[in-house]
C-alpha cells in the first residue's frame, strides 16, 4: 500500500520532468563511465595475476590484513 504511493509519486514526478530527463541521462553516463571503462584502464585484477587458486589468494590478503 505505502510502497505503491511512494512508486506512483517518483513515477508522476520523472514523468513531469523536462530538464531533469537529460540531466539524467548525463548522470547516467558518468557513472557508466566511471564503474564500467575506468575499472578497465586502472583497477587490473591483481590477485588473478599473481595466483593461480584461490587458498593462494585468500593466504596472501589474511597476511597483507595482519601484517
Amino acid at each position: 500500500m505505502i510502497f505503491r504511493k511512494v512508486f506512483n509519486f517518483y513515477y508522476a514526478g520523472f514523468r513531469s520532468m523536462t530538464v531533469g530527463k537529460n540531466l539524467w541521462v548525463i548522470i547516467l553516463i558518468k557513472l557508466f563511465v566511471l564503474f564500467a571503462i575506468l575499472r578497465l584502464f586502472f583497477f587490473h585484477d591483481f590477485l588473478g595475476s599473481k595466483f593461480t587458486s584461490e587458498k593462494d589468494k585468500s593466504n596472501y590478503v589474511i597476511e597483507q590484513l595482519t601484517k
